[in-house]
């Protein structure tokens, strides 16, 4: 998957998993909001950066189900995060979701993966990503970005579980000269 440069950019690809890659298309929850997916095709974009389908499906009516899938993915890692019962609705909508069919992969005779399939199929695949990793012991490496104003979740696959930012090229390079900037204006004494 890819790694664009820019935190802004819809397809940044750092959470480590497919789940927690499609909740990250909103930033900054608890601040600003940046909302990623404001239209159906931005959504169709998405898949396809995201590599779920080769082309952009028919999006059309299905924004308002998809950020219901990312926000019931998103409130589910938030209560895990806090250790606390999943809550029955939530899990309900991922379930329901992951009930669907999944993409369409077919190979080639040069040996080259295509994807297809509809948008309510890439909306299985992720859900069925959130499950995997409630129920896998990845879910034990879930954090939360520690940069104050990133939300962003990801999976800690560092050897000693000491992660701290999503991206160290973004929030990590911002956390850091943050930091470095505090140190060097306090007053001399």
């Amino acid at each position: 998957m890819k790694n664009m440069s820019t935190f802004t950019d819809p397809h940044l690809f750092v959470s480590g998993n497919l789940a927690l890659n499609f909740i990250g298309t909103v930033g900054e929850r608890r601040t600003n909001r940046i909302e990623r997916l404001t239209t159906a095709d931005e959504l169709g974009e998405w898949v396809v950066a995201a590599e779920i389908l080769d082309t952009a499906p028919d999006c059309a009516d299905a924004l308002d189900r998809a950020t219901a899938l990312r926000e019931a993915a998103w409130r589910t890692m938030q209560t895990v995060l806090r250790g606390e019962p999943l809550d029955a609705a939530d899990r309900a909508l991922l379930e329901s979701h992951a009930r669907d069919t999944l993409p369409e992969l077919t190979l080639t005779a040069d040996g080259a993966v295509r994807r297809g399939g509809t948008i309510d199929s890439a909306l299985a695949a992720i859900a069925r990503s959130a499950i995997e990793l409630l129920g896998s012991p990845d879910r034990d490496r879930l954090k939360e970005c520690g940069r104050d104003a990133c939300t962003r979740l990801y999976l800690d696959t560092s050897r000693g579980g000491s992660r701290r930012w999503c991206d160290m090229a973004v929030c990590g390079n911002r956390a850091k000269s943050k930091a470095f900037r505090a140190r060097n204006t306090e007053p001399a004494q």
